[in-house]
């Protein structure tokens, strides 16, 4: 059995992969959707009503693949031990894995709780470390690993501080981890979007509006997983989406990071 499995599915850019996954590659059986909202999930296979949808159930069809469900939090270890477990028993052959779960909080260090700040860590890093070892075993040559990391990898985030550092950190792991992986032939694509239109800017924002000129360059997440698959497709060890994004990357390359933080801070972050 050929499956994908993705990680924080219930929303925001891991839900449009399962859809995406669904849609384009027909030889996948089954897609396993991960996430702690078990409802989101449930609706994903066609199993639940959409919040907000007058009654109506979602087609069981509307992903051509078959949906699995797992509602467990992947930062943690027995909630990985439930995916492992499935993974033990079936043996399937995981020919896509996508790590999409991901926080982040605005806000200076220190000014969230202790659980918050290091939760980010957890499950940006740790989590995302955890499954990608998790499954590896499973993987055969030509599949591919998709881990989402962002933008603000490419430099410092005064009050986003860890949560930069955490794509950062996973940038690094990604590039580093598809060199070992090459001669196994299994393609590994960081993802690195700018500001993107999903749940994730209302966790962000609950204590601090995002600077406006991020607003400015907002991106569809359709859009930003349809590149994503096409550069995995294509070998990319990095996925940029967007002109502007990858200007930054050209600069946050060029210049110093003191002055290009100089810069930011005076247009508000």
């Amino acid at each position: 059995m050929k499956i994908a499995i993705v990680t924080g599915a219930s929303s925001g850019m891991g839900r449009e992969a399962v859809f995406q996954i669904g849609d384009r590659f027909p030889g996948i059986d089954e897609v396993w959707v991960i996430a702690r909202r078990e409802e989101r999930l449930l609706e994903l296979a066609g199993k639940a009503v959409p919040e907000g949808s007058g009654g109506k159930k979602w087609p069981a069809s509307s992903i051509p693949a078959r949906v699995r469900c797992f509602a467990a939090d992947v930062t943690d270890p027995s909630g990985r031990e439930m995916i492992g477990a499935a993974l033990r028993e079936e043996k399937p052959e995981v020919k896509i894995l996508v790590n999409a779960a991901g926080t982040g909080v605005i806000g200076r260090v220190g000014s969230q709780p202790e659980e918050t700040e290091c939760g980010m860590v957890r499950l940006n890093c740790e989590a995302l470390c955890a499954m990608t070892a998790m499954v590896l075993p499973y993987m055969g040559r030509n599949s591919r690993i998709i881990q989402f990391a962002s933008a603000a990898a490419f430099l410092p985030q005064p009050d986003f501080a860890i949560y930069a550092a955490s794509k950062a950190f996973v940038l690094s792991y990604s590039r580093a981890l598809g060199m070992e992986l090459k001669d196994r032939g299994i393609c590994v694509t960081a993802v690195c979007p700018g500001p993107v239109k999903t749940e994730f800017l209302e966790i962000a924002q609950k204590e601090h509006e995002i600077p406006f000129y991020k607003k400015l360059v907002m991106a569809d997440p359709k859009k930003v997983v349809n590149k994503a698959i096409k550069d995995s497709m294509a070998g990319r060890p990095v996925s940029v989406y967007g002109i502007v994004m990858k200007l930054f990357r050209l600069v946050s390359k060029i210049l110093p990071h003191g002055l290009i933080l100089e810069m930011m801070g005076r247009f508000g972050g």
